[in-house]
């Protein structure tokens, strides 16, 4: 007598199934926790109140932090920051780490860095691990095909102390992504179509699995790119089956296993895949051929248009946040976007601050100059990057352009570093959000790809990459 074959199930079943302790008659699942990683913004905090709580972390082998959010990027950096208060953040996070053993990459380490270039970049992430800090861009990690999720500080606490965290079982969505990439077309681009097409509730209570040719094709940290935008969608998360380029890009990781179970472990993530026939809730396909370099003209990342295209005009249902976002970035519909005046770029974030990211602009912006007024700040996404671009040169390059070359951390990504740009500033950036006021008081932020933002560097303007004199 022959077994029947399972159903087929997603990935993302799989990985549920994996780490699901118990299910209630809700539909909520208490699921295990592999790896909690904290930062200096939130971590000191949740540390704080569950050692006030009488509790301990449960294993702190599995805990990490890093100093990202508030810590200063100028050369000769200490504890203290350009956010007021920030200092107490920093130490107190030190402190509570170091009292529950928990490893921290603390400033001056050189892996220190953003928590979301670290992880992977360390090995702490790997496929079928769930991972869970307090940042909504832990979807980002969900490249490595762990299922990975952004929570709040007092769920930090409950993940320390138990291991193991309650949440609502989201409902599956599969993007499938074919073809091959243009010229210049980079995951940034692919991210703001899907949100420009689908908007910034596009994904919203689902956990989007990327698929195709196209994602295939991605190496490694173009993927952690376009993971990493998956919250601007509004998704539960996001994740990438593991593959080949997954296995080699994490062998050797300080935290990836060693010897006999490294090979243990990849025979076990071959495994970790969408079966043939299984089923989603939603399905969204998108042809590559169709995506150009992207640039948002509004204040939502959904806002977003080809650089070479104009600003829109607004239909019925959103012609009051239409005209918000047009009269707060100062354009008008119709008007090209190619061609604005900036005050500032910025290359870095957990979005668009890596090796491969850094090269990309690099590349562009060799052998010329920053356009004259316009302030152009690039900020590793970690210690080992920097010290990576360093020793291929890309740090000259981006100096001699006329660029400030930062120590690593979030810094202008968000204003709650303390330091900002201009009121009114035109700025262009790498980063993920351009929400109103996000990089500083009343700032009019353009998100784009590092290439996007190495051009229009030089041209003192929005520019396309593609149309640079040789």
């Amino acid at each position: 007598m022959t077994t029947p074959n399972p159903s087929p199930t997603t990935l993302f079943d799989k990985l549920w199934a994996q780490h699901l302790i118990q299910m209630s008659d809700s539909g909520a699942g208490l699921i295990a926790i592999d790896r909690v990683f904290l930062h200096e913004r939130t971590g000191g905090i949740a540390l704080k109140s569950l050692r006030a709580a009488g509790r301990q972390v449960a294993d702190p082998s599995r805990a990490f932090g890093t100093m990202d959010h508030i810590v200063d990027t100028h050369t000769g950096r200490n504890d203290d920051t350009r956010m007021p208060g920030g200092r107490e953040f920093i130490v107190q996070t030190r402190e509570a780490a170091r009292a529950e053993g928990i490893t921290i990459f603390d400033i001056g380490d050189k892996r220190q860095g953003i928590v979301h270039v670290v992880s992977p970049e360390q090995g702490i992430v790997l496929p079928g691990l769930t991972v869970v800090c307090p940042d909504s861009h832990t979807c980002t990690q969900g490249a490595m095909g762990a299922l990975a999720w952004g929570i709040g500080s007092t769920e930090a606490e409950h993940a320390l102390a138990t291991r193991t965290l309650r949440i609502n079982r989201p409902k599956t969505m599969r993007i499938t992504v074919n073809g091959v990439l243009g010229v210049g077309v980079t995951a940034k681009d692919l991210a703001l179509t899907l949100l420009a097409r689908h908007g910034s509730r596009g994904g919203q209570g689902h956990i989007v699995e990327f698929a195709g040719t196209a994602i295939e094709a991605l190496e490694v940290e173009a993927r952690l790119t376009l993971c990493n935008m998956g919250a601007e969608l509004g998704c539960f998360s996001t994740i990438i089956a593991p593959d080949e380029k997954t296995f080699a890009y994490l062998e050797g990781r300080p935290y990836a296993p060693k010897g006999a179970l490294w090979d243990q472990a990849v025979a076990f993530w071959r495994t970790l895949k969408t079966d043939d026939g299984a089923r989603f809730d939603k399905e969204i396909v998108l042809d590559v051929a169709e995506v150009g370099p992207m640039i948002t003209w509004g204040t939502s990342p959904q806002q977003a248009i080809s650089i070479d295209d104009v600003v829109p005009f607004a239909d019925e249902s959103s012609a009051e946040i239409h005209q918000r976002a047009i009269t707060y970035m100062d354009v008008t519909a119709g008007q090209p976007v190619e061609g604005l005046k900036i005050g500032s770029a910025f290359i870095g974030s957990c979005t668009n601050s890596r090796l491969s990211d850094l090269r990309r602009a690099a590349a562009i912006l060799k052998g010329r100059k920053v356009a004259e007024g316009v302030r152009a700040i690039c900020v590793p996404g970690s210690g080992l990057v920097k010290e990576a671009a360093e020793a291929e040169g890309l740090d000259k390059v981006f100096i001699e352009a006329g660029f400030e070359w930062r120590e690593p951390g979030c810094s202008m990504c968000f204003f709650a570093g303390g330091e900002s740009f201009g009121a009114k500033e035109r700025v262009v950036s790498s980063t993920n959000r351009n929400f109103e006021s996000r990089q500083g008081p009343e700032t009019r932020t353009h998100i784009a790809s590092p290439e996007v933002v190495a051009a229009s560097a030089i041209a003192g303007c929005l520019a396309d990459p593609r149309k640079l004199a040789a």
